[in-house]
């Protein structure tokens, strides 16, 4: 049912100051008339997904005779086609700068621009950065209504607010959602597993002994935590009576093996402790997190995605990430930070951040002064 508003304050009708209102994030403005395509832009990673689907739920809520297409990646499309949430399809972006990775193709983007012209969205919502890129994009669609985050530099849409970089990227969202209307729902992705893939699952579970994962890998490599203390992880989990699997994808195969080749040298080579990265489908990943007692990863994808399974999970974060990305709960997630603010080689400021700031040449792990006993205690008491 539609709210009814106020006066009008500038472009936005706040109604966050009324009795018996949800208060958004930020301004909870007025809802857009007759809503009923949607199309909401965020390529990106696994993470980056995770983060925008509150924000879409949110949509859902405030328009619920709405369709909602995701403009997203081919893993995106992997994850949700034929799940259960809140979006219906999801068209996969073509290679564009800013949009999305690979080799540009001019013709594919005019071609996906003019069939989305032709889907006459309603409503176009912008999570995918700042808008140096995306907003002209997202322009393109001809949506009758446009919100979004905004650089300075970057296009106008109807409705904006600022993108500052420290800012956490699910509440970043969902301010961008309350441009639309849409109040908060929830403040975590929720992945429903299916059965097929929780079936999966259980196949690769030993009979009695809790599960443990260990993601090592990250796509920034100074957001990983040294592969000895992930196998120190292990040894531990082991010696407790518990199974470990080392996950991730195809680019994390051989660092997924030496944490175990690790592990395995220090608890003996018929200890469980195996890898199945680059061995999962992203669904099946998905279930198998669900089933562990509890997942240790980096600031990465699949510690988000575990996250939104709804397994217990100990994060391992750069300071300055947990702005962005550190879980909010402290019941069933853990985050352990390191305090580095100059590269650990060249000392050059690392906080700041973002498109325009520039980064050294360095490779350094910014989180290697993580202690592996304080991630111990807490997956100890996790695991309890």
């Amino acid at each position: 049912m539609k709210q009814k508003t106020t006066e009008q304050r500038g472009p936005l009708y706040p109604r966050s100051d009324r009795p018996g209102l949800v208060r958004g994030v930020g301004p909870l403005a007025a809802p857009f008339p007759e809503v009923q395509k949607i199309a909401v832009l965020r390529g990106g990673g696994l993470g980056d997904l995770m983060f925008a689907l509150p924000a879409v739920e949110a949509l859902a809520a405030a328009y619920p005779s709405a369709s909602i297409t995701l403009l997203g990646t081919a893993l995106h499309a992997a994850l949700l086609t034929n799940r259960p949430g809140p979006v219906q399809r999801v068209e996969v972006l073509p290679a564009a700068p800013g949009i999305a990775s690979g080799a540009e193709d001019p013709e594919a983007v005019e071609a996906f621009l003019a069939r989305m012209q032709r889907e006459r969205f309603d409503l176009a919502v912008q999570v995918h950065g700042g808008g140096r890129n995306s907003n002209p994009f997202l322009l393109r669609l001809g949506a009758r209504h446009t919100v979004g985050t905004r650089t300075p530099d970057a296009a106008a849409l109807e409705r904006s607010i600022p993108y500052i970089y420290y800012q956490h990227e699910v509440f970043r969202a969902l301010e961008v959602a309350g441009l639309a209307g849409a109040a908060p729902v929830s403040l975590d992705a929720q992945l429903p597993v299916l059965p097929e893939e929780a079936a999966a699952a259980r196949a690769l579970v030993l009979p009695g002994r809790n599960l443990v994962t260990l993601h090592p890998g990250a796509t920034d490599p100074r957001r990983r935590w040294p592969a000895s203390c992930f196998a120190e992880v292990a040894v531990r989990a082991v010696a407790r009576g518990c199974q470990v699997v080392v996950v991730g994808d195809d680019a994390d195969r051989s660092l997924a093996q030496y944490v175990v080749d690790l592990a395995l040298a220090e608890a003996g080579p018929d200890a469980p402790v195996r890898s199945l990265a680059g061995e999962l489908g992203i669904g099946t990943l998905g279930a198998l997190l669900q089933a562990s007692a509890v997942m240790v990863g980096n600031d990465s994808g699949p510690r988000h995605l575990a996250q939104a399974a709804g397994a217990a999970t100990v994060g391992i974060y750069w300071f300055g990430n947990v702005v962005n990305a550190g879980a909010m709960g402290r019941t069933r997630h853990r985050v352990h930070m390191s305090w580095v603010s100059e590269c650990p080689v060249c000392k050059a400021d690392v906080t700041q951040v973002g498109w325009t700031a520039e980064r050294c040449e360095h490779d350094d792990s910014f989180v290697a002064e993580v202690r592996t006993a304080d991630v111990w205690a807490d997956v100890d008491q996790l695991l309890g």
